[in-house]
């Protein structure tokens, strides 16, 4: 899913960082801005956080948020979180198996 700037809560990577549910870590400091910006280019666990350019400026949403912590839970294997979506290189594996399973099933 994509963010829609028309309806949800749009904040700058900065101001994300300092959002209640990434509360103070280790020896009492926050998240960190390059966490945060890595997030959106490379992802955490194969989950990437939804983001886009406005100028010169990287912004994410509350909601973007939100489903970016429901998927890291459900990838990994928290009860009530929704399953992470498959990366194309997981969809592609699973095409090939499942055509040597038909095959060897004379299908």
């Amino acid at each position: 899913m994509a963010i829609d700037i028309t309806t949800e809560q749009i904040i700058t990577l900065t101001e994300a960082t300092r959002l209640s549910c990434f509360r103070p870590r280790r020896r009492g400091r926050g998240l960190s801005l390059q966490t945060i910006y890595r997030w959106t280019l490379h992802g955490c666990r194969g989950v990437v956080l939804e983001s886009v350019q406005v100028g010169g400026t990287r912004v994410t949403s509350v909601e973007a948020i939100e489903r970016f912590v429901e998927r890291l839970s459900a990838s990994r294997g928290l009860p009530g979180a929704q399953s992470a979506p498959r990366t194309t290189g997981q969809r592609e594996r699973a095409v090939a198996r499942a055509e040597q399973e038909l095959e060897a099933a004379g299908i």
